[in-house]
Protein backbone atom coordinates (compact mmCIF):
# COMPACT_ATOMS: atom_id res chain seq x y z
CA UNK A 1 0.00 0.00 0.00
CA UNK A 2 2.79 2.30 0.91
CA UNK A 3 4.44 1.80 -2.61
CA UNK A 4 0.93 2.48 -4.19
CA UNK A 5 0.99 5.91 -2.18
CA UNK A 6 4.20 7.01 -3.57
CA UNK A 7 3.82 8.22 -7.11
CA UNK A 8 3.49 10.82 -9.72
CA UNK A 9 3.62 14.40 -7.70
CA UNK A 10 5.06 12.80 -4.38
CA UNK A 11 8.31 11.11 -5.83
CA UNK A 12 9.61 14.63 -7.03
CA UNK A 13 9.24 16.44 -2.89
CA UNK A 14 13.01 16.56 -3.40
CA UNK A 15 13.69 18.26 -6.25
CA UNK A 16 10.21 20.44 -6.43
CA UNK A 17 11.72 23.88 -5.14
CA UNK A 18 14.82 23.70 -6.86
CA UNK A 19 15.65 27.48 -7.96
CA UNK A 20 15.15 27.41 -12.20
CA UNK A 21 17.50 28.47 -14.65
CA UNK A 22 17.76 32.44 -15.17
CA UNK A 23 16.33 33.22 -11.06
CA UNK A 24 16.65 37.17 -11.98
CA UNK A 25 14.90 37.36 -15.31
CA UNK A 26 12.22 35.36 -14.21
CA UNK A 27 11.66 37.40 -10.29
CA UNK A 28 11.95 40.75 -12.69
CA UNK A 29 9.07 39.78 -15.14
CA UNK A 30 7.21 38.50 -12.04
CA UNK A 31 7.89 42.34 -10.62
CA UNK A 32 6.57 43.81 -13.73
CA UNK A 33 3.62 41.32 -13.81
CA UNK A 34 2.86 42.80 -10.42
CA UNK A 35 3.41 46.00 -11.14
CA UNK A 36 0.88 45.37 -14.32
CA UNK A 37 -1.78 43.59 -11.58
CA UNK A 38 -1.75 46.37 -9.48
CA UNK A 39 -2.07 49.21 -12.15
CA UNK A 40 -4.57 47.24 -14.10
CA UNK A 41 -6.80 46.91 -11.02
CA UNK A 42 -7.01 50.30 -9.84
CA UNK A 43 -7.66 51.68 -13.24
CA UNK A 44 -10.54 49.79 -13.78
CA UNK A 45 -12.04 49.74 -9.98
CA UNK A 46 -12.01 53.87 -10.27
CA UNK A 47 -13.43 53.84 -13.93
CA UNK A 48 -15.78 52.17 -12.55
CA UNK A 49 -16.66 54.47 -10.16
CA UNK A 50 -17.21 56.99 -12.69
CA UNK A 51 -14.19 58.64 -11.54
CA UNK A 52 -12.23 58.72 -14.80
CA UNK A 53 -14.89 59.39 -18.19
CA UNK A 54 -14.35 57.29 -20.77
CA UNK A 55 -14.45 60.88 -23.56
CA UNK A 56 -11.29 61.64 -22.03
CA UNK A 57 -8.77 59.59 -23.08
CA UNK A 58 -5.66 60.96 -22.40
CA UNK A 59 -6.63 61.62 -18.74
CA UNK A 60 -6.99 56.73 -18.42
CA UNK A 61 -3.67 56.81 -20.04
CA UNK A 62 -1.57 59.02 -18.05
CA UNK A 63 -3.71 57.88 -14.86
CA UNK A 64 -2.20 54.08 -16.27
CA UNK A 65 1.19 55.61 -16.60
CA UNK A 66 1.49 57.40 -13.33
CA UNK A 67 0.29 53.84 -11.32
CA UNK A 68 2.39 52.03 -12.96
CA UNK A 69 5.58 54.25 -11.81
CA UNK A 70 4.15 54.42 -8.34
CA UNK A 71 3.27 50.57 -8.06
CA UNK A 72 7.02 49.76 -8.76
CA UNK A 73 7.46 49.63 -5.15
CA UNK A 74 5.35 46.53 -5.24
CA UNK A 75 6.75 45.21 -8.04
CA UNK A 76 10.41 45.26 -6.76
CA UNK A 77 9.09 44.01 -3.41
CA UNK A 78 7.30 40.47 -5.07
CA UNK A 79 10.22 40.49 -6.98
CA UNK A 80 13.07 41.07 -4.35
CA UNK A 81 11.39 38.30 -2.41
CA UNK A 82 10.74 35.99 -4.87
CA UNK A 83 14.87 35.90 -5.86
CA UNK A 84 15.87 35.86 -2.40
CA UNK A 85 13.91 32.38 -2.06
CA UNK A 86 15.82 31.55 -5.48
CA UNK A 87 18.85 31.63 -3.71
CA UNK A 88 19.89 35.07 -5.61
CA UNK A 89 22.71 36.94 -3.98
CA UNK A 90 22.78 40.36 -6.31
CA UNK A 91 19.87 41.85 -5.36
CA UNK A 92 21.46 45.30 -6.83
CA UNK A 93 21.36 43.57 -10.31
CA UNK A 94 18.06 42.31 -9.70
CA UNK A 95 16.38 45.60 -9.26
CA UNK A 96 18.11 47.16 -11.94
CA UNK A 97 16.43 44.46 -14.52
CA UNK A 98 13.48 44.61 -12.69
CA UNK A 99 12.97 48.39 -13.43
CA UNK A 100 14.37 48.10 -16.87
CA UNK A 101 13.61 45.14 -18.63
CA UNK A 102 9.77 45.14 -19.43
CA UNK A 103 9.78 49.07 -19.12
CA UNK A 104 12.49 49.41 -21.69
CA UNK A 105 10.81 47.35 -24.10
CA UNK A 106 8.11 49.54 -23.83
CA UNK A 107 9.30 52.53 -24.07
CA UNK A 108 12.27 51.24 -27.10
CA UNK A 109 8.97 49.86 -28.99
CA UNK A 110 7.22 53.43 -28.63
CA UNK A 111 10.36 55.69 -29.54
CA UNK A 112 10.67 53.79 -32.67
CA UNK A 113 6.84 53.60 -33.72
CA UNK A 114 6.83 57.43 -32.92
CA UNK A 115 9.56 57.90 -35.29
CA UNK A 116 7.72 56.55 -38.06
CA UNK A 117 4.67 59.37 -36.93
CA UNK A 118 7.11 62.20 -37.00
CA UNK A 119 8.18 61.01 -39.99
CA UNK A 120 5.08 61.35 -41.56
CA UNK A 121 4.67 64.78 -39.86
CA UNK A 122 1.26 63.93 -38.08
CA UNK A 123 -0.33 65.75 -35.45
CA UNK A 124 -0.91 62.25 -33.65
CA UNK A 125 2.96 61.59 -32.77
CA UNK A 126 3.43 62.14 -28.89
CA UNK A 127 5.53 65.54 -28.72
CA UNK A 128 9.45 65.07 -28.09
CA UNK A 129 9.19 67.12 -24.95
CA UNK A 130 6.76 64.38 -23.62
CA UNK A 131 8.49 61.77 -24.44
CA UNK A 132 11.60 63.18 -22.41
CA UNK A 133 9.13 63.70 -19.11
CA UNK A 134 8.20 60.17 -19.27
CA UNK A 135 11.78 59.18 -19.51
CA UNK A 136 12.93 61.27 -16.33
CA UNK A 137 9.40 60.14 -14.55
CA UNK A 138 10.93 56.33 -15.09
CA UNK A 139 14.40 56.97 -14.36
CA UNK A 140 13.31 59.71 -11.24
CA UNK A 141 10.04 57.69 -9.95
CA UNK A 142 10.07 54.15 -11.19
CA UNK A 143 13.48 53.05 -11.09
CA UNK A 144 14.18 54.73 -7.37
CA UNK A 145 10.79 53.18 -5.97
CA UNK A 146 11.57 49.54 -7.52
CA UNK A 147 15.47 49.44 -5.73
CA UNK A 148 13.31 50.45 -2.33
CA UNK A 149 10.82 47.37 -2.71
CA UNK A 150 13.62 45.36 -4.11
CA UNK A 151 15.33 46.03 -1.01
CA UNK A 152 12.72 45.72 1.61
CA UNK A 153 11.60 42.23 -0.30
CA UNK A 154 15.29 40.88 -0.33
CA UNK A 155 15.89 41.64 2.84
CA UNK A 156 12.88 39.91 4.07
CA UNK A 157 12.51 36.51 5.33
CA UNK A 158 12.43 33.98 1.89
CA UNK A 159 8.87 32.21 1.23
CA UNK A 160 9.27 28.89 3.55
CA UNK A 161 9.28 26.06 1.47
CA UNK A 162 7.70 23.03 3.33
CA UNK A 163 10.59 20.48 1.88
CA UNK A 164 13.98 20.44 1.86
CA UNK A 165 15.47 19.86 -2.03
CA UNK A 166 18.05 16.93 -2.30
CA UNK A 167 21.81 17.45 -3.65
CA UNK A 168 21.57 15.53 -6.87
CA UNK A 169 18.85 16.38 -8.71
CA UNK A 170 16.42 13.43 -9.80
CA UNK A 171 16.29 12.37 -13.36
CA UNK A 172 13.08 13.22 -15.33
CA UNK A 173 11.41 10.57 -17.15
CA UNK A 174 10.45 10.40 -20.93
CA UNK A 175 6.96 12.73 -21.40
CA UNK A 176 4.21 12.46 -22.75
CA UNK A 177 3.05 14.31 -26.16
CA UNK A 178 0.53 16.20 -24.77
CA UNK A 179 3.03 17.43 -22.25
CA UNK A 180 5.15 18.85 -24.40
CA UNK A 181 5.20 23.06 -23.48
CA UNK A 182 3.51 24.86 -26.62
CA UNK A 183 0.69 22.12 -26.26
CA UNK A 184 0.05 23.14 -22.49
CA UNK A 185 0.06 27.08 -24.16
CA UNK A 186 -2.32 25.74 -26.06
CA UNK A 187 -4.19 24.28 -23.84
CA UNK A 188 -4.14 26.44 -20.84
CA UNK A 189 -4.80 29.36 -22.81
CA UNK A 190 -8.59 28.85 -24.26
CA UNK A 191 -10.16 29.17 -21.00
CA UNK A 192 -8.95 32.79 -19.98
CA UNK A 193 -9.47 33.69 -23.63
CA UNK A 194 -12.48 32.76 -24.24
CA UNK A 195 -13.97 34.43 -20.81
CA UNK A 196 -12.86 37.84 -21.98
CA UNK A 197 -12.65 37.85 -25.82
CA UNK A 198 -16.21 39.75 -26.24
CA UNK A 199 -14.56 42.25 -23.77
CA UNK A 200 -11.97 42.43 -26.08
CA UNK A 201 -13.81 43.28 -29.34
CA UNK A 202 -15.26 46.42 -27.43
CA UNK A 203 -11.37 47.50 -26.37
CA UNK A 204 -10.22 47.09 -29.60
CA UNK A 205 -13.50 49.66 -31.41
CA UNK A 206 -12.26 51.78 -28.36
CA UNK A 207 -8.71 52.16 -29.16
CA UNK A 208 -8.93 51.26 -33.66
CA UNK A 209 -12.19 52.93 -34.61
CA UNK A 210 -12.46 55.73 -32.26
CA UNK A 211 -15.61 54.54 -30.10
CA UNK A 212 -16.19 55.22 -26.14
CA UNK A 213 -16.14 52.48 -24.12
CA UNK A 214 -18.34 52.89 -21.16
CA UNK A 215 -18.64 49.44 -19.49
CA UNK A 216 -15.93 49.77 -16.95
CA UNK A 217 -17.93 47.95 -13.98
CA UNK A 218 -18.46 44.92 -17.03
CA UNK A 219 -15.11 45.12 -17.55
CA UNK A 220 -14.22 44.73 -13.78
CA UNK A 221 -16.48 41.45 -13.50
CA UNK A 222 -14.53 39.95 -16.45
CA UNK A 223 -10.92 40.85 -15.23
CA UNK A 224 -12.34 39.11 -11.71
CA UNK A 225 -13.07 36.30 -14.05
CA UNK A 226 -9.75 36.19 -15.79
CA UNK A 227 -7.93 36.18 -12.84
CA UNK A 228 -9.64 33.01 -11.41
CA UNK A 229 -9.72 31.06 -14.54
CA UNK A 230 -6.07 32.37 -14.57
CA UNK A 231 -5.60 30.68 -11.55
CA UNK A 232 -7.52 27.59 -11.83
CA UNK A 233 -5.73 26.64 -15.46
CA UNK A 234 -2.53 27.12 -14.06
CA UNK A 235 -2.85 25.15 -10.63
CA UNK A 236 -4.51 21.75 -13.12
CA UNK A 237 -1.27 22.10 -15.64
CA UNK A 238 1.34 22.53 -12.44
CA UNK A 239 -0.44 19.13 -10.85
CA UNK A 240 -0.39 17.45 -14.45
CA UNK A 241 3.20 18.21 -14.55
CA UNK A 242 4.29 17.37 -11.24
CA UNK A 243 1.97 13.87 -11.45
CA UNK A 244 4.57 13.01 -14.49
CA UNK A 245 7.00 13.44 -12.28
CA UNK A 246 8.70 16.46 -14.05
CA UNK A 247 9.49 19.18 -11.23
CA UNK A 248 10.86 22.22 -13.66
CA UNK A 249 7.94 24.32 -13.26
CA UNK A 250 8.74 27.57 -12.47
CA UNK A 251 9.44 28.71 -15.88
CA UNK A 252 7.08 26.58 -17.50
CA UNK A 253 3.96 27.85 -15.31
CA UNK A 254 4.50 31.55 -15.72
CA UNK A 255 4.78 30.72 -19.68
CA UNK A 256 1.79 28.35 -19.58
CA UNK A 257 -0.38 30.98 -17.69
CA UNK A 258 0.04 33.88 -20.36
CA UNK A 259 -0.89 31.45 -23.15
CA UNK A 260 -4.08 33.40 -23.90
CA UNK A 261 -2.22 35.91 -24.99
CA UNK A 262 -1.13 33.77 -28.02
CA UNK A 263 -5.00 33.84 -28.80
CA UNK A 264 -5.21 37.98 -28.26
CA UNK A 265 -2.30 37.81 -31.15
CA UNK A 266 -4.89 35.57 -33.53
CA UNK A 267 -7.85 37.84 -32.58
CA UNK A 268 -5.81 40.79 -32.95
CA UNK A 269 -4.43 39.59 -36.66
CA UNK A 270 -8.02 38.79 -37.23
CA UNK A 271 -9.39 41.95 -36.46
CA UNK A 272 -7.07 44.01 -38.42
CA UNK A 273 -8.14 41.82 -41.62
CA UNK A 274 -11.94 41.51 -41.48
CA UNK A 275 -12.54 44.63 -39.30
CA UNK A 276 -9.91 47.75 -40.49
CA UNK A 277 -9.66 49.20 -44.00
CA UNK A 278 -5.99 50.05 -43.83
CA UNK A 279 -3.60 49.35 -46.67
CA UNK A 280 -0.59 51.66 -46.49
CA UNK A 281 2.71 50.49 -44.43
CA UNK A 282 3.00 53.11 -41.22
CA UNK A 283 -0.53 52.07 -40.26
CA UNK A 284 -0.42 48.45 -40.39
CA UNK A 285 3.07 48.75 -38.29
CA UNK A 286 1.73 51.03 -36.33
CA UNK A 287 -1.06 48.58 -35.30
CA UNK A 288 1.04 45.69 -34.98
CA UNK A 289 3.56 47.37 -32.71
CA UNK A 290 1.43 48.74 -30.69
CA UNK A 291 -0.98 45.26 -30.81
CA UNK A 292 2.71 43.52 -29.25
CA UNK A 293 2.80 45.73 -26.55
CA UNK A 294 -1.01 44.63 -25.83
CA UNK A 295 0.20 40.79 -26.32
CA UNK A 296 3.38 41.70 -24.50
CA UNK A 297 1.55 42.76 -21.48
CA UNK A 298 -1.44 40.90 -20.84
CA UNK A 299 1.57 37.56 -20.93
CA UNK A 300 2.93 39.41 -18.27
CA UNK A 301 -0.31 39.77 -16.68
CA UNK A 302 -1.71 36.32 -16.87
CA UNK A 303 1.73 34.66 -16.74
CA UNK A 304 2.07 36.31 -12.76
CA UNK A 305 -1.22 35.55 -11.63
CA UNK A 306 -0.99 31.77 -13.03
CA UNK A 307 2.35 31.45 -11.31
CA UNK A 308 1.16 32.89 -7.97
CA UNK A 309 -1.55 30.53 -7.86
CA UNK A 310 0.56 27.63 -9.06
CA UNK A 311 3.27 28.30 -6.24
CA UNK A 312 0.74 28.80 -3.13
CA UNK A 313 -0.85 25.31 -4.64
CA UNK A 314 2.55 23.45 -5.05
CA UNK A 315 3.46 24.80 -1.22
CA UNK A 316 0.15 23.41 -0.04
CA UNK A 317 0.42 20.28 -1.35
CA UNK A 318 3.77 19.48 -0.55
CA UNK A 319 3.21 20.70 2.83
CA UNK A 320 0.45 18.46 3.77
CA UNK A 321 2.75 15.38 2.91
CA UNK A 322 4.43 13.51 5.68
CA UNK A 323 8.02 12.87 4.65
CA UNK A 324 10.15 10.30 6.86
Amino acid sequence: EDTMEESGWKLVHGDVFRPPQYPMILSSLLGSGIQLFCMILIVIFVAMLGMLSPSSRGALMTTACFLFMFMGVFGGFFAGRLYRTLKGHRWKKGAFCTATLYPGVVFGICFVLNCFIWGKHSSGAVPFPTMVALLCMWFGISLPLVYLGYYFGFRKQPYDNPVRTNQIPRQIPEQRWYMNKFVGILMAGILPFGAMFIELFFIFSAIWENQFYYLFGFLFLVFIILVVSCSQISIVMVYFQLCAEDYRWWWRTFLVSGGSAFYVLIYAVFYFVNKLDIVEFIPSLLYFGYTALMVLSFWLLTGTIGFYAAYMFVRKIYAAVKID
